[in-house]
């Protein structure tokens, strides 16, 4: 049996107020293809399939002309767990129509533990996979507020909660040891480990390492994780694993490899985990420097022409002294270049103090983004209360993006 994971999608994402639809539209028909062409029967989506909850009709026809597209290839199942950007309302409101085509969903957690328990059969009606299906975990669905806690206090308490209800889904799946079949988790999470971008890592202060990779029941033959956007392993474990997003979602992303991975079984045996690469259909190039090596890089660039689609560019120039209409200034210079420049920034030396001042445009910032700078100012709070305050603003913007969704 041949199993792709893959993850993080976040179709929909505005990048500095530009859509991403045809970079996602690439790598979907990459996936597909890839499905049709190593034969994979199984696909498993964990979880951020869209970037905000209530995400713009572009995103969901991507989404459901994708799943549409499966039917009469070699995929017989698709199996999606909903990430911390999904709205579980939305995922969840086509479920009964979509399991119809194979595709099972479990958007957020319910009552009753056994819905994350998906069993995949043949075409004879025989078990052949078992997939534990943990969605991303709200505060709400694993603990309750405790007055008067700590906020390192609240952060073990969350941790201690993911670990028992990964426990119970591994005893919900350990019966079917007897059959010799495979049996996989799914979640989404940040599993100790394993390290994220560095805009990510500054986004999710208050939301990491919630369980460490030997806390994963035995019982899992693989486990195929999404949230953080790098592919990787956890804690050097081959059998869990991040596939990462399927396109760089941000600048700070422009290094990481995005892939997915096949996996194989025979009955219950792990033969071979294959990481493939995705291509890269735009590229995002960041540029430091004086002005004048920004204007040679940017002139390189132009001269190269890489990729099908337009090259975004972000530019940081370092100055001694203010250079005036230094962005209009590069973009004229750039305007029949086969790029297009989405922020200019300045680094300025301040002699006196010996120290470098950056200067942030607010529309360059998310409102998670504004909100940490915020937290992060001299004397506001400790380390502990600002990890357990940037963890309630998240859980707020999740309640929202439900409400919308």
């Amino acid at each position: 049996m041949k199993i792709l994971h893959t993850a993080d999608w976040h179709l929909g994402q505005k990048f500095l107020s530009r859509d991403r639809i045809e970079e996602h539209q690439g790598a979907l028909d990459w996936i597909r293809t890839t499905i049709v062409e190593r034969e994979i029967e199984v696909l498993l989506i964990s979880g951020d399939i869209f970037d905000i909850g209530n995400p713009p009709s572009y995103a969901r026809q991507l989404y459901y002309k994708f799943l549409t597209s499966l039917q009469g290839t070699f995929c017989r199942h698709v199996v999606i767990i909903g990430g911390n950007h999904d709205s579980p309302s939305m995922l969840n409101a086509p479920k009964e129509l979509l399991e119809i085509l194979n595709v099972h969903i479990v958007g957020a957690v319910t009552k009753d533990l056994q819905d994350e328990i998906i069993v995949l059969k043949n075409e004879k009606g025989v078990e052949e996979l078992v997939i534990g299906a943990v969605p991303f975990l709200r505060d709400r669905d694993i603990r309750f507020s405790v007055a008067g806690e700590s906020g390192s206090e609240r952060e073990a308490r969350m941790r201690e909660g993911i670990v028992h209800h990964f426990e119970e889904i591994g005893k919900l799946a350990k019966p079917y040891t007897d059959q010799k079949i495979p049996i996989l988790a799914m979640g989404h999470l940040h599993a100790k480990g394993a390290s994220a971008s560095p805009d990510q890592a500054k986004i999710y202060i208050g939301d990491i390492e919630n369980i460490e990779g030997d806390q994963f029941p035995k019982v899992f033959d693989y486990v195929a994780l999404g949230h953080l956007h790098r592919a990787q392993l956890v804690n050097k474990q081959n059998h869990i694993r991040y596939s990462g997003s399927i396109i760089p979602l941000s600048f700070g992303e422009i290094q990481d490899k995005k892939s997915v991975y096949i996996v194989e079984f025979k009955k219950n045996q792990l033969q071979e985990i294959e990481e493939v690469k995705i291509p890269r259909f735009r590229s995002l190039i960041s540029i430091q420097g004086t002005i004048e090596k920004v204007k040679e890089r940017l002139e390189k660039i132009n001269e190269d022409r890489k990729g099908t689609l337009i090259p975004w560019v972000e530019i940081q120039v370092e100055m001694e002294e203010t250079i005036p209409n230094i962005d209009s200034e590069l973009r004229d210079f750039s305007k029949d270049f086969w790029l297009n420049i989405l922020k200019i920034r300045t680094k300025r030396q301040h002699h006196a103090l010996e120290e470098l001042t950056e200067m942030v445009n607010l529309d360059d910032l998310t409102p998670l983004e504004v909100f940490q700078k915020k937290c992060n100012s001299d004397g506001i709070m400790e380390e502990t209360e600002q990890a357990a305050v940037v963890h309630t603003f998240q859980e707020l913007q999740d309640w929202m993006s439900e409400r919308e969704g």
